[in-house]
């Protein structure tokens, strides 16, 4: 008779290692903490409630929903180990395309007189257009010359914001056509947040069970790996990025269409808060890693951020200051999980 030594184990025997839960539950956690935070600090200092105002809810979810469009595009970029710096001033370039496009008819002041009464959807598909031609200049410029991502759409956010202040000299564009109005305030006010949950369960979906979301995933963990297994990198840069512009152009025909007016201004600093709410949803600036669920989640925690310090009556300067400090927090934590997941 053997005696197996008691330090053995059998496969039936051997201990299962725990079920991990997704990282956006954590996330989510920090999301409605911040919530009962605002909540707590508003009975204290206003003496009204933060999160059971539904008009107060309502008009945060709907500043963040432009936001959350072009994260799903920024996102994306992100996993696949590149950056947009360009998408902010897409969007204003791209408002002032569709709003151009989309003046009353008869309008004697009308940019262009002889193309009023178009409706929304020329505008619109005017708009995503031009996104989608920013989107490819960067693509190709970056697949086919090398050059870092940062250094490629640094360019086309100093371009397109040229573009959006040449396009009227600098003059905002008004008298926008009621039907493209409604692409911004439709559906009872909701079509920008419909339009995001839209994207964003669209991208989630291509990333978790296509073709194009594994080799975004490769890229993004191994660009020569991905490269030696037979995958096209720099046709994946070049689509990846398209789609980001054709996002952008979106959202600047979205923002747009709510404020019934087209300004050169609209969307600066908007590729921040993109970036922002994938960092903070749990993409991986490193690459490789980033879900579609947590980069929503990042979104309305931005959204969360502003409006309880804008309810708190804090000063703008200290909002960018605290939110800066987030961002950067949202970095450390993800160096900090890249480094745990490298020594496991």
């Amino acid at each position: 008779m053997t005696v197996q030594p008691a330090s053995v184990q059998t496969a039936a025997e051997a201990p299962t290692p725990p079920r991990r839960l997704p990282p956006e539950v954590s996330i989510l956690v920090v999301m409605v903490g911040m919530m009962l935070l605002f909540e707590a600090l508003g009975w204290i200092f206003v003496g009204q409630s933060f999160i059971f105002n539904f008009q107060r809810l309502k008009i945060m979810i709907l500043q963040e929903a432009i936001i959350g469009i072009i994260a799903v595009g920024v996102t994306q970029i992100i996993i696949m180990g590149g950056i947009d710096l360009s998408s902010g001033s897409i969007v204003g370039m791209t408002a002032m395309i569709g709003a151009s496009l989309a003046q009353n008819p008869g309008d004697p002041h009308a940019i262009y007189p002889s193309l009023t009464g178009l409706g929304w959807f020329w505008p619109l598909l005017a708009g995503v257009a031009a996104g989608v031609l920013a989107g490819l200049i960067n693509g190709s410029i970056i697949a086919t010359t090398k050059i870092p991502p940062f250094i490629a759409t640094l360019g086309m956010m100093v371009s397109a914001r040229g573009v959006a202040d040449w396009y009227t000299n600098g003059e905002p564009i008004g008298r926008l056509s009621e039907a493209y109005a409604s692409i911004g305030s439709g559906l009872n006010g909701w079509a920008p947040v419909i339009i995001f949950l839209a994207c964003a369960v669209i991208a989630h979906v291509a990333l978790r069970y296509t073709r194009y979301g594994k080799f975004i995933y490769a890229i993004g963990a191994n660009p020569l790996a991905a490269r030696v297994s037979g995958i096209s990198v720099e046709k994946q840069i070049l689509f990846v990025y398209t789609i980001a512009g054709a996002l952008s152009g979106l959202a600047g025909v979205v923002l747009s269409a709510r404020a019934i007016s087209g300004q050169a201004g609209m969307g600066f600093g908007f590729e921040l808060d993109a970036i922002a709410a994938s960092v903070i949803g749990g993409t991986s600036l490193s690459g490789g890693v980033g879900r579609m669920t947590g980069t929503i989640i990042g979104a309305v925690i931005l959204g969360v951020l502003t409006s309880g310090f804008t309810f708190l009556n804090v000063d703008a300067t200290y909002q960018e200051m605290i939110k800066g400090a987030v961002i950067v927090s949202a970095v450390v934590v993800d160096q900090y999980r890249q480094r745990k997941r490298r020594s496991a």
